[in-house]
């Protein structure tokens, strides 16, 4: 218990906090019969999770330098969980979208605190076998997602997706007082609340606006207002980062080439592999009539190549740069979604796995070495940060794809289908939909619109990969920071004070 109890106890809440980043991805149509959902409320059941462990996660990692490790991953944990009983119980779109935000704050205490915490208790050798298990069960959890979703939903229904976390934070918070003891940062260490609020004031903003503009029109005074409100908490919150003592995101750290390609690649990289799935999976099930366990197995060809992929990368690809990793891996997932890009009304699930598998390869390329890349690409004394803000960049590439590709979606349906028509299709009520505009009218309209979306998160991935390439030399941040590391080369050393990877 004394070896594997505290690596158990962190792994149950990691594996709860990814598994519900996929595993809402078929439920939505049922979602949207259910609760009687439109395309943006399903929008904002994804992104509100999403949303809420982006903006707070570096905030809270702070916070939990100054109050205690444990004590703030526990309070994630149980929040995670009375979030969790709220979405099951959730009787319209609102309540379900307050719950997966409120979800989202509670997962990023627990995200926060994670890596610190087996710090704290693994040290050498130990500690990258943490890492390695750690690292195997945040893939397992992306790749069981979609298809224990659909099992759940075609089981017992699709509330059951967010209730099956309860019995899981109970043995979480149980096993995590038992066997972790608590740690803190350094001494004398403030917390950049201030950075926090204006971080998130942006990242919120930001993200309403591109759902609204998808609604509204870009040119609409409600989506001008949140876009302008955008542009001034980011101005803010550099204004904030330069002037505090402990800040959570250094600014100076974007004038490293390296640095700035990394962000770069970590925000393009969720969005362009992961953002277009939830309105896949739609299609999937609205227009080929799949049920949501065979529309959840289709995604396990991605997983699966992922999976290969990152499994041997670790001997086959050592001591390669990390911009050749990162930026060939985000160009293959660029080829994938052009792969896509050609479905038509005649067109079955079979015509996706080609541009999958090549997602799927580029996945596995990209995410294991993402996070060294990162703090090789800044100095051993702001290994922290980097580590907290790739981590915080994918995430918001994560909420800011399903926003944007959303509304190319409904833009290009639009093309085809009268406003309401086609954003009602996009939310999952092709049935009343029908008898009015007819079977064939609606596939091809919905296969436009996923083509639309498919080509904007290839040219995303495509135009970030080659950035990459060009941005992270192969020095520091590329030749050190290769897809086989074991382990962030801050957490390797073997040292009294552990390093947190989600602080300065």
């Amino acid at each position: 218990m004394r070896t594997w109890g505290p690596l158990t106890a962190v792994c149950l809440g990691t594996f709860m906090l990814l598994l519900d980043v996929t595993i809402a991805v078929v439920a939505l149509p049922d979602m949207a019969r259910g609760l009687h959902a439109s395309l943006s409320d399903l929008q904002w059941v994804m992104d509100g999770y999403a949303l809420a462990l982006a903006a707070l996660l570096l905030g809270l990692g702070a916070a939990a330098d100054v109050l205690g490790r444990r004590r703030v991953h526990v309070a994630g944990v149980v929040l995670f969980a009375v979030a969790s009983l709220l979405c099951g119980l959730a009787t319209g779109p609102g309540m379900l979208v307050a719950a997966r935000g409120l979800q989202g704050l509670g997962a990023a205490a627990m995200f926060a605190t994670t890596l610190p915490l087996l710090g704290s208790v693994y040290q050498g050798r130990r500690r990258s076998m943490a890492l390695g298990v750690w690292g195997a069960v945040s893939g397992a959890a992306a790749a069981v997602g979609p298809v224990l979703g659909g099992l759940l939903t075609d089981g017992p229904g699709w509330r059951w997706i967010f209730w099956v976390n309860l019995p899981v934070s109970v043995a979480a918070v149980w096993l995590t007082l038992r066997v972790v003891p608590e740690s803190r940062g350094a001494a004398g260490r403030r917390v950049d609340w201030a950075g926090t609020a204006t971080f998130a004031a942006f990242a919120g903003a930001l993200t309403y606006g591109v759902v609204r503009a998808g609604s509204h029109g870009w040119t609409e005074g409600g989506t001008l207002v949140s876009f302008a409100l955008a542009v001034v908490a980011l101005g803010a919150f550099v204004a904030v980062e330069h002037r505090v003592a402990d800040p959570l995101l250094d600014p100076r750290l974007f004038l490293r080439p390296a640095f700035s390609g990394v962000m770069l690649g970590g925000l393009a990289f969720n969005a362009a592999a992961f953002g277009v799935m939830a309105y896949t999976s739609i299609w999937l099930q609205t227009m080929l009539g799949m049920s949501p366990v065979r529309g959840g197995l289709v995604f396990v060809w991605l997983s699966l190549a992922s999976f290969v992929v990152a499994a041997a990368g670790g001997r086959l690809l050592h001591g390669v740069p990390a911009r050749l990793t990162i930026g060939g891996g985000l160009l293959l997932i660029a080829a994938g979604q052009f792969c896509m890009a050609f479905l038509d009304a005649g067109s079955t699930a079979s015509a996706l796995v080609p541009g999958l598998l090549l997602v799927g390869v580029g996945t596995g390329l990209v995410s294991p070495g993402i996070a060294g890349a990162a703090l090789a690409a800044v100095p051993a004394e702001r290994s922290g940060m980097a580590g907290g803000a790739v981590n915080t960049f994918r995430q918001l590439g994560y909420a800011l794809g399903i926003a944007v590709f959303g509304t190319v979606l409904t833009s290009r349906m639009e093309d085809r289908l009268p406003h309401d028509a086609a954003h009602g299709l996009a939310g999952g009520a092709a049935g009343a939909l029908r008898g009015v505009f007819g079977e064939h009218a609606l596939r091809a309209s919905f296969a436009s619109g996923l083509n639309a979306a498919a080509v904007a998160a290839g040219a995303v991935a495509a135009v970030a990969g080659v950035l990459v390439l060009v941005l992270v030399g192969a020095g520091r941040g590329g030749r050190n920071a290769g897809v086989t590391d074991s382990a962030p080369p801050a957490l390797e050393e073997e040292e009294a004070t552990p390093v947190a990877p989600y602080r300065r």
